[in-house]
């Protein structure tokens, strides 16, 4: 059974179909990154598959459970990591972890442990009783991304993950992902940022017009924009998207 399965998914705001009948499906242990121009649909169909967006038609199916007509059961196996990162005002980073771990019914001892774990994973040990609001974007974005991972979800759901973060972080981010990855788990990655798609994706799809125009590894993906080995992912984007 597939972690996350998109049928036939259409979006639309108005007479706008931003999402327009796009099938995918993520198996246990993928990375897949999502990747395409400004406006092509990208946040619109990871927000769909969150539940945060109703689809107009078609069907999602969250470790074998459909996030409509189930939602919470089916977001209990989600983490979902938005571009922007936030939380309430004047709570700590540490009080924003357990948060999240408390509404997802983590056990307060796992929380302690789960938090102690990720902080040092991120070398943010020694920062998580200051407020959430007084964090640089960088480290709100490390927060809200152990956020994502705390209560071991099944399907990652991340929108721009390396935005804002310094070249250090940025590897542990990508480390974090692909480890979720290979422990079983999956991941859909929306980036702008191409080298991060090329380097940890498994499949590669590219989004134009709200229509999945491309979807495949990334050594295929340059034979169908016939272009030689040495080609990188930026070559690939400028024939197909």
């Amino acid at each position: 059974m597939d972690v996350l399965s998109v049928e036939a998914l259409t979006k639309k705001f108005g007479d706008t179909t931003a999402v327009n009948n796009i099938s995918l499906s993520l198996a246990s242990g993928e990375v897949y990154a999502l990747i395409g121009p400004n406006g092509s649909g990208k946040t619109t169909l990871v927000k769909t598959i969150a539940g945060l967006l109703r689809p107009n038609h078609g069907k999602i199916m969250v470790d074998g459970v459909d996030i409509v007509l189930e939602p919470a059961r089916a977001k209990a196996a989600l983490g979902y990591i938005p571009d922007e990162p936030s939380a309430w005002s004047g709570m700590t980073g540490e009080e924003f972890l357990h948060f999240i771990g408390a509404i997802w019914g983590v056990p307060e001892a796992a929380r302690k442990n789960r938090v102690k774990e990720l902080l040092a994973a991120f070398h943010l040990a020694g920062i998580e009783k200051g407020y959430f609001e007084d964090y640089s974007r960088g480290n709100k974005q490390k927060f809200t991304i152990m956020a994502g991972l705390l209560h071991q979800p099944k399907l990652l759901l991340i929108d721009e993950p390396i935005v804002g973060l310094d070249p250090e972080s940025a590897e542990i981010a990508k480390k974090e992902f692909r480890e979720f990855a290979n422990r079983g788990g999956a991941v859909l990655i929306v980036t702008h940022t191409l080298n991060v798609a090329q380097e940890i994706a498994d499949v590669i799809g590219v989004l134009k017009n709200g229509k999945l125009v491309a979807s495949a590894s990334f050594k295929e993906l340059k034979k169908m924009a016939k272009l030689g080995d040495n080609a990188s992912l930026e070559d690939v984007y400028k024939v197909l998207a």
